[in-house]
């Protein structure tokens, strides 16, 4: 699909990181940014983290649950329902609806079931006012949840449906220099920068900067054009797509 944009955006973009609970205002921009896409003609799947976070506060959790799988699982399971319902919610204002596929490793590592998936992704992007979400299945996974799981999820995706552009929203506007500490706009190739990397994550988050390189890595390698994006400020995004400069770390596409 070539016009497609992959979207992930992780827990520290959509909960607060006070207590994890969701940040209405700030999943109001990203759906507004993303419905603005659109509507200018570009096709974009969202892949969005923050069930476990969304659903820690149900529970009386001060943090995430890292050492309590179970408990976990739980989390997500009522999490992810808080989720769904506030993106649709907020994409109808847009008259736009939203499309749920929770996935697993097998989903996309068996090829029958690799196909089911392409097929139905497919067939949601084909139809305009629908914008699919996707997020690991938290509440069933065992292996899934570790460290940069909807970082790869996003790579994965994007390289199924052949994707033009993968963006990976998080809390800072790019990858900075550890030497200047100003954001690093162009990188040619990601295997210099992979020591740039400060595997920092929050309380209420899975992954940091170390597997969102490996994720760039990866989609790369794929012909796919990545950027790291600050997840606070969406509405550069349109920005970001138009080939604007200072508003993220793009990594070209390896031919």
């Amino acid at each position: 699909m070539e016009s497609l944009t992959v979207i992930k955006a992780g827990t520290g973009v959509l909960t607060r990181a006070s207590d994890g609970t969701l940040d209405g205002a700030s999943l109001v921009r990203l759906v507004t940014a993303i419905a603005g896409l659109v509507e200018s003609g570009h096709r974009c799947l969202l892949v969005s983290s923050g069930a476990v976070g969304a659903g820690v506060s149900a529970f009386g959790l001060a943090g995430y649950p890292s050492d309590d799988l179970t408990t976990k699982q739980a989390c997500a399971a009522v999490g992810q329902a808080r989720l769904m319902h506030t993106y649709g919610s907020l994409f109808q204002n847009f008259n736009l609806a939203v499309a749920q596929v929770l996935l697993t490793a097998a989903d996309l590592q068996t090829p029958e079931r690799r196909t089911y998936v392409s097929n139905t992704l497919q067939r949601l992007l084909a139809e305009p006012n629908i914008v699919p979400i996707i997020n690991e299945n938290d509440s069933v996974a065992v292996e899934e949840l570790r460290v940069g799981d909807n970082d790869m999820l996003s790579s994965q995706v994007a390289t199924l449906l052949g994707a033009k552009t993968l963006i990976l929203l998080t809390s800072v506007d790019g990858l900075l220099s550890p030497e200047t500490n100003e954001l690093v706009e162009d990188v040619p190739d990601v295997n210099a920068v992979l020591g740039f990397a400060k595997d920092e994550r929050g309380r209420f988050s899975i992954g940091g900067m170390a597997s969102k390189l490996q994720a760039v890595k990866n989609s790369v390698d794929a012909g796919i054009t990545v950027h790291i994006a600050h997840g606070r400020k969406p509405e550069r995004l349109a920005g970001i797509l138009a080939g604007e400069k200072g508003l993220s770390t793009r990594f070209g596409a390896r031919v």
